[in-house]
């Protein structure tokens, strides 16, 4: 099976109590943060810190959607999708508004992850791109996601 891409994001943390602990972070460091703060990038040509916080809520609706999908129809076939395309439709989305979207989806995926058995958590799924894949696989590539993205809020919040 593919290894996640963003195992090394993860280092081998419990992939739920990191997910549980980058929302906390993320509401933490953006709670006091106006407008110019959004519109940030941690570095030139690479997204602001609004359409990184609008692509994490994204990632949290597909990766959480092709879990639901996988434990509730049977030989799931993954779509990919075009994560530029997906954050160019919402670029109008105000950060706080990012920030909700993503609390809301992070803490239902985390809800439903923790519910599962280990059986529910072999469940497979295929995608085009990576193959046969299982639910395991999604929680540990959001949780690896979630924080690879988190590293680069933290250097906006310090003016990198």
């Amino acid at each position: 099976m593919t290894i996640s891409p963003y195992a090394k994001d993860l280092a081998g943390r419990d992939p739920l109590a990191a997910m549980r602990d980058t929302i906390s972070r993320i509401q933490a460091l953006t709670s006091d943060w106006t407008t110019p703060h959004y519109e940030r990038s941690y570095q030139p040509g690479k997204w602001s810190a609004r359409l990184i916080l609008t692509h994490l809520a994204q990632g949290e609706l597909a990766l959480g959607n092709r879990a639901r999908m996988a434990l509730t129809v049977p030989n799931y076939a993954a779509q990919a999708y075009d994560q530029d395309k997906w954050v160019a439709r919402e670029a109008h989305l105000a950060g706080p508004d990012a920030v909700s979207a993503f609390s809301a989806l992070a803490h239902m995926n985390v809800v439903l992850f923790d519910s599962l058995s280990p059986e529910d958590r072999q469940t497979p799924l295929t995608h085009p791109e990576y193959g046969v894949l299982t639910v395991q696989w999604i929680i540990d590539t959001i949780a690896g996601h979630e924080l690879h993205h988190l590293l680069q809020l933290e250097q906006i919040a310090k003016g990198r």
